[in-house]
């Protein structure tokens, strides 16, 4: 996306005068403004008030230029064909002999991918580097004589090729509840991390205070061996799984340590997705909401965890109607943007007899996740020898190809455009076709529009050709047939406060 040419509709006044709303304050754009409190005693309006005066932080609005991002589910499942591992594998039945994160980064960069997550400890409790603080790990593998790392040649090699860094820490962990620490019991106390391990060869560094359980505690010292050693970190990935466990026993997660540890030692790290930063959308298949909003209502629960006011897969998260239908259980209104996670294969993790989505399902997610608001997180899993397979290397590729004829050069890209309230026209100065639309608004000024409609000037009048509820940081319009005309025009037909308009690009895509 052009970032660089903005077209702003700047004025609250003259936007409620056209849409017939109130006038309301300004926000200060460098504020954090990313969660407003709210009760029950709020009436609708001043929910919607409250709601438009929600503003990103610097980390939300760069993790929401991302647009695509990439999973790599990799780990002891890989080898032993499972999805959800038990814990007690043999730790030497990992052998990635031919293990090649170069041909990973390669392979996301040439797809269009921005970020990658590494899923450095699953569900079972494998850690891809050689922790002090479990034996569950690459270390108790012959691989590479038991001096094997995966997170370390991962970290690298994504920034060599342009990419940023992202780490997926399960929550879950079923080894640790082998050992007796997961879900044992043990009351929060304050402890001491990182907490001095055996043959502990560490420089000095910072040491906090905070409060956790037994296994709490082992998570926050994970934790601080992935931020501390493996350079800048830019996503920290938690999902809100719980260990495959008896009914009477639960691990309640101290969120509120973890939190605090990421940002101390990764401010600038996006959480997600049980997480401050950003939200599950509700599925794994890719898609967003036909609607999707960034500010949505939420609460606080189980030691200080973000988490929806609403159903996590309500159809409509932020609407006037969800802000009024949460407005009893909601603590905040905050802006908690939406992540589509999908797997490129059927499975999470590498099984051999699956194939990756064809170009075309990829493509219709593209367009239902990143075209509405939200940002795709791909999963593109690595073989058992440690390579992306060369189905899906060459998927990325056809993938990528695909959307930049789908999306080719901006036919809107200097011309002449002009604004007034509520409404931006833009004179292409010769007749041209047209199938594709984006939009975006400026989030540093929040999200506003909440109906818009495109029309075109054919014949000499001005004709409806597309229409849809909200725009957010990504809006993409697919027309179900050219239209060949030389002025275009976005006309904003509800809105919760001034509409700051960044992006109106006009596309005819390629065969």
């Amino acid at each position: 996306m052009d970032l660089s040419r903005r077209v702003f509709v700047t004025s609250a006044a003259a936007l409620a005068a056209t849409v017939g709303l109130p006038v309301l304050p300004a926000a200060a754009a460098d504020t954090d403004r990313s969660r407003i409190p709210v009760g029950p005693a709020d009436t609708e309006a001043e929910l919607v008030r409250k709601a438009s005066q929600v503003r990103p932080t610097a980390r939300q609005i760069a993790w929401q230029r991302l647009e695509r991002t990439a999973f790599l589910h990799f780990g002891v499942n890989t080898f032993t064909g499972l999805e959800w591992g038990t814990g007690d594998e043999d730790p030497d039945v990992f052998q990635p002999a031919g293990l090649d994160t170069d041909q990973w980064a390669r392979a996301l960069r040439d797809g269009g991918f921005e970020l990658a997550i590494l899923t450095v400890k699953h569900h079972d409790g494998f850690v891809l580097f050689p922790s002090r603080y479990t034996k569950h790990t690459v270390a108790s593998s012959s691989w590479r004589g038991g001096h094997g790392d995966v997170l370390r040649p991962f970290a690298d090699s994504m920034r060599r090729h342009g990419l940023k860094v992202g780490v997926y820490v399960s929550p879950a962990d079923e080894n640790q509840y082998l050992h007796g620490v997961y879900a044992n019991g043990s009351p929060r106390t304050t402890r001491t991390i990182p907490t001095p391990a055996e043959g502990d060869d560490r420089a000095p560094g910072r040491v906090f205070t905070l409060d956790a359980t037994d296994y709490g505690a082992h998570m926050l010292n994970t934790l601080y061996e992935v931020l501390t050693e493996y350079g800048p970190i830019d996503e920290v990935w938690f999902d809100g799984a719980q260990g495959r466990i008896p009914p009477d026993k639960v691990e309640r997660y101290d969120w509120d340590s973890w939190y605090t540890l990421v940002r101390s030692l990764a401010p600038a790290a996006a959480i997600a997705v049980s997480g401050p930063d950003v939200r599950w959308v509700g599925n794994e298949g890719g898609l967003a909401r036909q609607d999707e909003w960034s500010v949505v209502p939420v609460a606080e629960k189980d030691n200080g965890r973000t988490d929806y006011a609403l159903a996590y897969d309500a159809p409509d998260e932020g609407s006037r109607s969800a802000l009024l239908a949460a407005r009893d259980v909601a603590g905040y209104l905050q802006w908690w943007p939406a992540e589509c996670d999908v797997s490129i294969r059927d499975g999470w993790f590498y099984h051999p007899g699956q194939q990756p989505k064809s170009v075309e399902q990829l493509t219709d997610i593209y367009f239902r996740s990143v075209g509405r608001n939200a940002v795709l997180l791909l999963n593109v899993p690595p073989d058992t020898d440690g390579l992306l397979p060369a189905a899906d290397v060459a998927r990325l590729r056809a993938f990528r190809e695909r959307i930049d004829r789908e999306l080719p050069e901006d036919l809107a890209q200097g011309a002449r455009t002009t604004t007034s309230p509520g409404r931006v026209s833009v004179d292409l100065g010769t007749e041209r076709e047209v199938d594709r639309i984006r939009l975006a608004e400026d989030i540093r000024h929040g999200q506003q529009i909440e109906g818009f409609v495109v029309e075109a000037q054919v014949d000499g009048a001005w004709s409806q050709v597309a229409a849809a509820g909200t725009v957010g940081a990504s809006r993409i319009l697919l027309l179900a047939a050219p239209v060949r005309a030389r002025r275009w025009r976005v006309r904003v037909t509800a809105a919760r406060a001034g509409v700051h308009l960044d992006h109106f690009a006009l596309y005819r895509s390629r065969d």
